[in-house]
Parts: structure tokens; sequence; C-alpha cells
């Protein structure tokens, strides 16, 4: 257990009224603010062998500031009025960090990381606790969620969501690994992990009981009790659907949205989800 994480457990076991007027709770939100808004802490990380570990005491820290927070004004002007936790500002992004944002009404919520190469496309949101690496795009009108975790070089298209989780603070962030893309208006929710080089097609919606086809190996890819979905590396997913077979299902020709792997990444795939080196 590192300082700041011993620092937070004295604090979290606080009640919240008590909380607000502790000794050491302002000097131990900057510190918690600022590890995260440099990468040096972050709510889940991957050991060489691809294996991700949860560190629940950084959520629990992010529930903190929450819980500590006091409505304050955050209005640029009379014409954009904000009302948020004073906890919890924008991020302080400055041209050292490497970080393109185009003009537009996007906004980072501090603590979270956003690596040098990042280019964040108007309008956009990221939120507290997430990890954004290196030459990822973050497109239009999508969201990156708190504590998702989002790997190098991964393209969000336009209106695409990332889950956020903060509670039960057991549960496993979004994690999307390097070199994945994820297609317009797709949806990424509840732990699930999309591993390294996979493509979402648009409008796949993946949550923790979205049972997965995988037509290429004749399979079911399903969460289970000890793992969220996980999807496989290099794997190509697009939304199908499959029939309701039910006597009502079948009268009425109904059937249910499911995404399907129609196939693993090749050289033709690889070749349409490039990102033009002009964009970045």
């Amino acid at each position: 257990m590192n300082t700041l994480e011993q620092r937070l457990a004295a604090l979290a076991a606080l009640p919240t009224q008590e909380l607000h007027y502790a000794k050491g709770v302002t000097e131990f939100v900057s510190d918690f603010v600022e590890a995260l808004n440099t990468g040096a802490i972050r709510a889940a990380s991957c050991a060489e062998d691809g294996t991700w570990t949860v560190h629940q005491w950084v959520k629990t820290g992010i529930l903190l500031l929450f819980r500590h927070g006091r409505i304050a004004d955050m209005s640029t002007d009379e014409n954009f009025r904000f009302f948020d936790k004073d906890t919890l500002p924008t991020k302080k992004v400055s041209v050292d960090d490497g970080v393109r944002i185009v003009p537009g009404g996007s906004t980072i919520r501090t603590g979270a990381y956003l690596a040098h190469g990042v280019i964040c496309m108007p309008p956009m949101f990221v939120n507290i606790g997430a990890y954004v690496d290196e030459g990822t795009m973050i497109d239009s009108h999508a969201l990156v969620g708190t504590c998702a975790q989002v790997g190098k070089r991964v393209h969000i298209s336009a209106a695409a969501q990332i889950g956020g989780v903060l509670e039960p603070a057991g549960a496993r962030p979004v994690i999307i690994e390097d070199d994945v893309m994820i297609g317009g208006n797709c949806g990424v929710y509840e732990g699930v992990m999309v591993r390294s080089r996979s493509v979402l097609g648009s409008g796949v919606v993946l949550n923790a009981s979205t049972p997965v086809y995988d037509l290429v190996h004749g399979t079911i890819v399903r969460s289970t009790a000890d793992a969220p979905l996980e999807i496989p590396s290099g794997a190509v997913v697009v939304a199908g659907a499959r029939s309701v077979r039910t006597p009502f299902g079948e009268e009425h020709g109904l059937s249910m949205s499911t995404p399907l792997i129609v196939k693993y990444r090749d050289e033709r795939t690889d070749a349409r989800t490039a990102l033009e080196d002009a964009l970045r």
C-alpha cells in the first residue's frame, strides 16, 4: 500500500460531514487529482502477460472527491452556466501536453489522463479517472466514461460511448486495448474488454449480458461469474440479429440485436481502418 493509498484509507472511513473538515483532506485531494492527471495512478493497469488488475482504491478515491466536494459556480460567462463539485473542475491542458483539442465545445474533466498525441474532435467528453493512451482519436459526440481505460492508437468514432463505472467499487472498468477501431454509434459498457486490434462495426453495443456469436470458430463469447465479456484480439464485430424462438416471437417475426464476429483482422481490414497520418 503506497502513501497516497494509506491517506485515502483513513479519510474514506470518515462520515461525509467529518470529511469536509478532516485534517489533510485538502492536501490529499490535490495530490490525488495530480496523480490521476499525470497518469501516475490509474483505475486499472495491464501486466506484461496481458492480465488486467483493477485498483479499487483509485475508484474509492474518486468517490471521495464527490463526497468532499461542494457545488460551485463554474460558469465561463452569462451564456455558459455550469454548476458542479468544486473538487471536479475541467482539466487544465497546455500545448506542452501534446494533446490536440479542436475548437468546438469539448470538455475534459480533471483527473483524466490524456497521453501525448491524443486528438479530441468537438464536441466530446472525457470523464474523471479515464486513461487515454498515445495517438488515440476521440471523435465528435463521443464519450469516454469514468475510469475507462483506452489504449494506444485507438479510434473512437463519432457518437460512440465508452461507459464509465464507479459503483460498485469492485467492478472492472471498460477496457479498450491498443489499435482498436470503434465504429460510429457503438456502445461499450459494464466492464467489457475489447482486446487489441479488434474492430467494432458501426452500431455494435456490448455489455455484460451480451452474447457475441463467433461465426469463424462456431462459438459464443459470453461473460462469466468471474470475468466480464471479452472480445478476442483482432476480432471484427458487426451488428447482427437472431430470431426470437418463442411462439409470440415467431408469430410476429421478431428478432433481437446480436453482435457477430464475422472475421479476424487481416491486411485488408488494416487498410480500411487505418487513420490518415495527415490527421495527426
